[in-house]
């Protein structure tokens, strides 16, 4: 009998444990932090001074010295900004720039402690350099064609909500709360920017300005069109969502048709440079009159220049625009 009761009270315990640690104790933290918010709030809503309600400065950097020098640089600054946000990572221009600096020198010392080539080394610092940077525009790349498959199921969602009676914002709204990320996130601001009293005209072109994507601008044009002459929206949306899916679809199979001429570019760039890197690694002496006699150095600049455009011609091939 006492083993039975202890049974139970053990079970009972791990019941009553799993309820608190997953549903009381998340419910108490969240409701915390609406009460500090609340209390912050209160705290910081009397004696507002001049200039608490203006838009803050953009936060470039976590250090001063480089906060300073980007917001003057604003030639770099501003694009590398835009990139950031449209690759949707949570980092700082300056911890973008700072990446790219400690790429650059980690690699001039390992090519230089590997191959004791000053030349080589000074050539690979800034090919590594531009690692974070080429990072960032690949995570915008992944976004943006994931922006484009959750495209259609959005314009679809909105589409059903004219037609069941809402409004256009409403649709917005939907698209914003049941979509996943990207697609949530950019309508969510979108309905933002027009619910805070931007035009509807003005936040839907900064859609189309922070996802560049041809699709964007066609929805841009096709609801800027009808809000100026009118028309079945519901409609047009449905036809949009079918041109998007049929260009997508063929989207798909010019890469799939293009994939070997993609792979091949690739193996044709790198081959060069892997494998005089590991030549110098291996066998030094082999590699040492390239960089020293000038007919080297000469064979060495030939062949980057060559290298160089045998790259843009088989990227220019290969990439279709449709």
């Amino acid at each position: 009998m006492a083993i039975v009761v202890l049974t139970f009270i053990v079970i009972l315990g791990i019941i009553l444990g799993a309820y608190y640690g997953f549903v009381v104790r998340p419910e108490g933290d969240r409701r915390s932090k609406l009460l500090r918010r609340l209390a912050k709030a209160k705290n910081t809503s009397h004696g507002l001074k001049a200039g608490e309600l203006e838009r803050p400065i953009d936060k470039l950097s976590n250090i001063r010295v480089i906060q300073s020098i980007l917001s003057r640089a604003k030639a770099l600054s501003n694009p590398l900004e835009r990139l950031i946000a449209q690759s949707g990572l949570t980092i700082t221009v300056g911890s973008l720039v700072l990446a790219s600096v400690l790429f650059g020198c980690v690699g001039y010392l390992a090519v230089k402690f590997l191959t004791h080539f000053t030349s080589l080394a000074v050539a690979a610092a800034p090919v590594l350099a531009s690692l974070p940077f080429m990072f960032a525009r690949w995570k915008r790349t992944q976004r943006f064609r994931k922006f484009e498959e959750q495209f259609p199921e959005a314009i679809e969602l909105m589409a059903r909500a004219l037609r069941a009676g809402q409004a256009f914002p409403t649709g917005i709204l939907m698209v914003a709360d049941e979509m996943a990320d990207p697609m949530g996130a950019e309508f969510k601001l979108l309905y933002d920017r027009q619910n805070f009293g931007m035009s509807l005209n003005d936040a839907l072109k900064g859609l189309a300005e922070r996802v560049p994507i041809l699709d964007a601008r066609f929805f841009t044009t096709a609801v800027l069109t009808q809000r100026e002459t009118g028309g079945n929206l519901s409609e047009i949306l449905d036809n949009l969502a079918a041109v998007i899916r049929d260009r997508f679809k063929v989207k798909r199979q010019v890469r799939a048709v293009t994939a070997h001429g993609r792979i091949t570019g690739w193996v044709l760039t790198g081959l060069p440079p892997i494998l005089a890197l590991m030549l110098s690694v291996v066998s030094p002496g082999f590699m040492t009159p390239m960089f020293t006699d000038p007919l080297g150095t000469t064979m060495i600049a030939v062949g980057c220049t060559m290298q160089v455009i045998g790259t843009l011609i088989i990227r220019k091939l290969v990439n279709i625009r449709y």
